[in-house]
């Protein structure tokens, strides 16, 4: 197997996946939905209806059956025509969370309509580098529509002028093409697969090989990875901790298994702290999350924060760590991204 990140699409019963492996483990995974259910990203022209009373949003008509949330609707009028985008899966039966901040969502850059301005991620430090970049922006925003903004994202210091001026060109024709779409019928107008969305969230230039043919999965050894994946996952000191989603939650217990050393507990804590992001990318996994981490002195509770910060700051989807419970639980909220393993296989 190949050393660094490689990425491998293919397909799972006519539906696009894609698998990130790292150093031959798998790290990330997204896989096309069975159903027809609104995607994280996909852009509707909806209809809005009636406010919810005490909700502070309304119920949108996405065409073809499918319905969105819209929160903050103060101003708009029953009936009128949007264009909105996904921006979180909803439970089945509910309706998916929208917004009218549409966005255009590259590898390096991100376009913003309505929002005007151009950005440079900070991740960036190099002056010259910065400086390049800004005179791309410049170039680019130039020939765009004057209220669109631009922002560059960490993987663009990396790449040529000629490779994020096309990326750019080619994004704001997509959008320019959508937003200008008059029809008055709520309809579908974009949708990214699964191929797209990990272009998006891998940062291409970070990538050390793309496989890509029918396939892959089984010859590259991902469908081994995704079997593996369970409710229990085993930690280096012998440990493990079990995942199990409920309705309400998700709810992660820490086990220090065969080790009944002092230490035991705080190992098996920081380990999972670390290994927590990927095994919740893995199985599609968000909302309130509850951690009850194996028993530890309240005084080392700092480190497991630590490393818990450490380890979603590089995870990619938006997880906030809100802190301990009464009971010693550990609480998070997670950004629902994508649909729980379960439900895509």
């Amino acid at each position: 197997m190949k050393k660094g990140r490689i990425a491998v699409f293919d397909q799972i019963d006519g539906r696009a996946a894609a698998a990130l492996l790292v150093n031959g483990k798998l790290d990330d995974l997204i896989i096309d939905p069975k159903s027809d259910r609104p995607v994280v990203g996909a852009i509707y022209r909806a209809k809005l209806g009636r406010p919810m009373k005490g909700q502070g949003g309304s119920i949108v008509d996405l065409g073809n059956g499918q319905s969105g949330y819209l929160r903050g609707a103060k101003g708009l009028r029953e009936g009128e025509i949007l264009t909105v985008q996904i921006s979180s899966f909803a439970e089945e039966g509910k309706a998916a969370p929208c917004t009218t901040k549409v966005i255009f969502k590259g590898a390096y850059a991100i376009w913003t309509p309505g929002a005007p301005g151009r950005n440079i991620a900070r991740s960036i430090k190099d002056e010259n580098t910065r400086d390049r970049l800004s005179e791309v922006a410049h170039y680019v925003s130039s020939e765009a529509n004057e209220d669109w903004g631009l922002i560059l994202r960490s993987g663009a210091g990396e790449q040529e002028d000629a490779v994020l001026i096309e990326e750019l060109e080619t994004l704001h024709a997509i959008g320019q093409d959508i937003l200008s779409d008059k029809s008055d019928v709520p309809c579908l107008l974009f949708e990214p697969n699964a191929h797209q969305i990990a272009m998006q969230n891998w940062n291409g230039s970070a990538l050390k090989g793309v496989e890509e043919f029918d396939g892959a999965f089984e010859q590259l050894g991902v469908f081994d990875h995704i079997h593996a994946i369970g409710i229990e996952q085993s930690l280096p000191s012998g440990g493990f901790f079990t995942i199990e989603p409920t309705r309400a939650l998700v709810a992660i217990d820490v086990n220090t298994g065969g080790d009944f050393s002092l230490m035991a507990g705080q190992k098996a804590n920081i380990e999972t702290a670390k290994e927590l992001p990927r095994a919740l990318r893995l199985r599609g996994l968000g909302g309130q999350i509850v951690v009850d981490f194996a028993p530890s002195p309240k005084k080392d509770r700092r480190r497991i924060e630590e490393a818990l910060r450490a380890a979603f700051k590089a995870d990619g989807i938006e997880t906030a760590l809100v802190g301990w419970t009464p009971l010693g639980h550990y609480e998070l909220q997670r950004k629902r991204e994508r649909l729980p393993l379960t439900d895509c296989l």
